[in-house]
């Protein structure tokens, strides 16, 4: 009988555990974008994780989003993620970097560049600067012959991930940032060959989805996406549609694995998963929403034709978080004052669950 404990193959990967620990930014990053040692540290702990899906990485400059975030599009970064991934190696863990084009989603204070995206539609919001959250400021539309350079940039990144050691990299399609804003029907308002019907508005993630492939191979290549959600007010119309069409254009230029986060009904979800016919990572719940996934969330979605189990905020403070599962031990709480704050506090301090006599 399949369960979260059982072991998986994805691609070339033997994953021992059906556990995945889900991308989420902790802003910890160096000057420049750099890797560092208390990210090695952070992630060899939680390695005992089927798949680590790392924070967010921008492919270029124009991507990044938030101050503090690390990046894979310069010769020093790629470096410096080699002390990560190999701790993580050395632990015994699998790890894919997350490439996340910010898109509409950033500010000229934390990149020195006007934030580009599908339109000149500013994102809902504040975003965050290095003076703390501004209002998000108009983005520059791009023109139609640059789109394929950003659709590039994420398997730029890819070459430079899998040279600095990581297993593969997972797109974020996501939460309102860049792919996601090519498929929304708000933030893009294009009449050329990226706007408009839905087999327009997937062209910019099928594009960035095979180059990527291309430049390091399907089983190194998945895709996070939000169906349905409504992330820095990005909104999709057309959902079953968009999604399912997108998907078997995905399957055609040979994505991996597909990474689906619960932004829409169940009903919704499963027909995703049944048009899917590779890996699917299921993250349960809603993301940043009042609830995080549990061990029963899990089996359900194994249950409903999942492969995999993504989980998120469980897994801050919780570096033994498979083995609490396992063992249905105490989830231990995550201190939300210190999810950006930086430094070692909160970060490499949570602890194994201490057995008592």
């Amino acid at each position: 009988m399949t369960t979260l404990f059982s072991s998986y193959r994805l691609g070339a990967l033997t994953l021992p555990n059906r556990v995945v620990m889900a991308p989420m930014s902790r802003v910890r990053a160096a000057a420049g974008g750099l890797a560092t040692p208390s990210m090695a540290a952070y992630y060899a702990q939680r390695a005992t994780a089927g798949l680590i899906v790392s924070e967010g990485v921008q492919p270029n400059a124009v991507g990044q989003s938030n101050p503090g975030t690390p990046g894979l599009h310069t010769d020093e970064q790629t470096d410096s993620w080699r002390e990560v991934t190999g701790a993580v190696h050395a632990s015994g863990g699998r790890i894919f970097a997350q490439l996340m084009h910010g898109g509409r989603v950033s500010h000229p204070d934390t990149t020195g560049l006007r934030p580009i995206g599908p339109s000149a539609v500013a994102a809902a919001g504040d975003v965050f600067t290095p003076t703390g959250p501004q209002p998000a400021p108009v983005p520059r539309a791009l023109e139609t012959a640059e789109v394929p350079e950003q659709a590039r940039s994420y398997a730029e990144a890819a070459r430079r991930a899998v040279e600095a050691g990581f297993d593969g990299v997972e797109l974020h399609g996501a939460n309102g940032y860049l792919i996601s804003q090519f498929l929304s029907s708000n933030a893009n308002l294009r009449t050329d060959r990226y706007g408009g019907p839905v087999t327009h508005r997937i062209r910019f993630a099928v594009e960035a989805a095979a180059a990527t492939v291309e430049a390091v191979g399907g089983d190194r290549t998945g895709i996070r996406l939000s169906p349905g959600a409504d992330f820095w007010g990005v909104r999709d119309t057309d959902v079953p549609e968009l999604y399912t069409q997108l998907l078997a254009e995905l399957a055609r230029v040979g994505v991996g694995y597909v990474h689906l986060e619960a932004t829409a009904d169940e009903e919704v979800l499963v027909a995703l998963r049944r048009a899917w016919p590779g890996p699917l990572i299921m993250n349960p719940v809603l993301p940043m929403g009042p609830k995080q996934t549990g061990r029963d969330d899990a089996d359900r979605w194994l249950d409903l034709g999942a492969d995999l189990i993504s989980f998120g905020r469980a897994f801050l403070s919780n570096p033994d978080l498979v083995e609490r599962l396992r063992a249905r031990l105490p989830i231990a709480p995550a201190d939300e004052t210190a999810y950006y704050q930086g430094g070692d506090a909160g970060y490499l301090t949570y602890t194994s669950h201490q057995y008592t006599a």
